[in-house]
């Protein structure tokens, strides 16, 4: 029940705006289709060493996100 509880917020977020890539945590990040543990990981870390997202197309410079991964987000991130 505590889970589920806490999972309303993110649940919210996925139903209502897209996730902005440049704030979102790494659950958050992980509700993004095809993003896992380490590939969220990864958007982290490379948000962190550049500054942050300019566009969603710029997850493409991300370590193991392609362009097909990239389409499959477009309407789901933002970068706000």
């Amino acid at each position: 029940m505590i889970k589920i509880l806490l999972l309303l917020p993110l649940l919210a977020t996925l139903l209502f705006s897209a996730i902005n890539i440049n704030k979102a945590s790494l659950a958050q990040l992980q509700t993004l289709n095809g993003i896992g543990p380490v590939k969220s990981q990864e958007i982290v870390k490379y948000r962190k060493s550049h500054g942050g997202f300019k566009t969603v197309d710029e997850l493409e410079n991300v370590k193991g996100i392609g362009p097909k991964t990239v389409e499959k987000l477009r309407n789901q991130a933002s970068v706000r």
